[in-house]
């Protein structure tokens, strides 16, 4: 919602004028068709925020002749009945199943609403999902507010299988990687080309990195883009027709990696490493600087442990 909405809302609270405050809350997911029967609701290339109440992430949808296959379920029970509505809105078909890609809470907590269909992912995502889901809540309402409203942090019911399964006319492969976290599922559509890269994938915004495994990261996106797919879907950004995605990704993380392992080798402590000067080809990816120093407090200490354990003992 823009800022100035919300001010409006706030206006009429000052009026006296009662209505539920959902009626104010309004995601606006507007379904952008990316090939034949596939969707995309595309976010915000912004941090989670009062104003955007999470809508920051990639979810979409793949509408087969035997029911719908929706991609992650957004950031809220509320994002997930939007979500919802919004499908309705382009076929009467029912919802046949819920993929996963990660256990992040932006690509999940709209998983309570899909309580009727099946909802997978994978089996690290799920383990995920149970134990850190409370605390992703907390954070999550402390940042997002009212958006946040009757979420509960509802964990996957069943398994991804890594491999291929036709529905509805669609030849949709489920691959399992892993480097954003220790469970990334990757739903590659082969029928239409389209491929789900979930957050092992950004675009115009700087890759989060709380779980992450850089190494396994980079052997990850050479995975998908060796992939013969025509349409790619970041978990963030725009979706596009080539490999810039993974190409900024891959140079993100690569530099993340270097600036890390020369500051352990070189003894700097966090507070001399969060005055790191950001490339200027780094500093114009969104949120850079940010997600840099977010990086350090997340994998610094795993560098200088590794320095650490390199020295020979005496």
């Amino acid at each position: 919602m823009r800022r100035t909405g919300l001010l409006r809302v706030a206006l009429l609270f000052a009026l006296g004028v009662a209505f539920p405050i959902e009626a104010a809350l309004d995601y606006m997911l507007k379904p952008r068709k990316v090939a034949a029967d596939t969707y995309v609701f595309v976010g915000l290339a912004e941090d989670f925020t009062r104003a955007n109440g999470g809508n920051i992430v990639n979810t979409g949808f793949i509408v087969t002749a035997d029911g719908v296959v929706v991609i992650d379920t957004g950031s809220s029970r509320l994002y997930g009945e939007q979500m919802r509505r919004a499908i309705a809105g382009v076929t009467d078909k029912p919802i046949r199943m819920v993929l996963v890609t990660h256990h992040h809470p932006d690509h999940y907590f709209g998983n309570q609403v899909f309580g009727d269909v099946t909802v997978m992912a994978l089996p690290g995502s799920i383990g995920g999902m149970k134990q850190e889901g409370g605390a992703f809540a907390d954070n999550l309402y402390r940042m997002a507010g009212d958006w946040m409203s009757g979420t509960e942090p509802v964990a996957a019911r069943d398994e991804a299988k890594p491999g291929r399964m036709s529905i509805g006319g669609h030849d949709i492969e489920l691959i399992a990687l892993k480097g954003h976290t220790q469970a990334d599922l990757v739903v590659f559509d082969r029928t239409s080309g389209v491929l789900f890269a979930g957050d092992l994938v950004f675009w115009q915004r700087a890759a989060t990195t709380p779980h992450a495994s850089v190494a396994d990261w980079l052997a990850a996106l050479e995975q998908i883009k060796a992939l013969k797919w025509t349409t790619l879907v970041p978990g963030h950004g725009e979706p596009h027709g080539d490999a810039r995605g993974i190409e900024q990704t891959r140079r993100y993380l690569t530099w993340l990696d270097a600036t890390l392992r020369k500051a352990a080798s070189d003894g700097l402590d966090m507070p001399e490493l969060l005055r790191t000067r950001l490339p200027d080809d780094i500093a114009a990816i969104p949120l850079a600087r940010q997600e840099f120093e977010r990086s350090i407090a997340h994998l610094y200490r795993g560098f200088e442990q590794d320095e650490f354990d390199k020295r020979p003992t005496k």
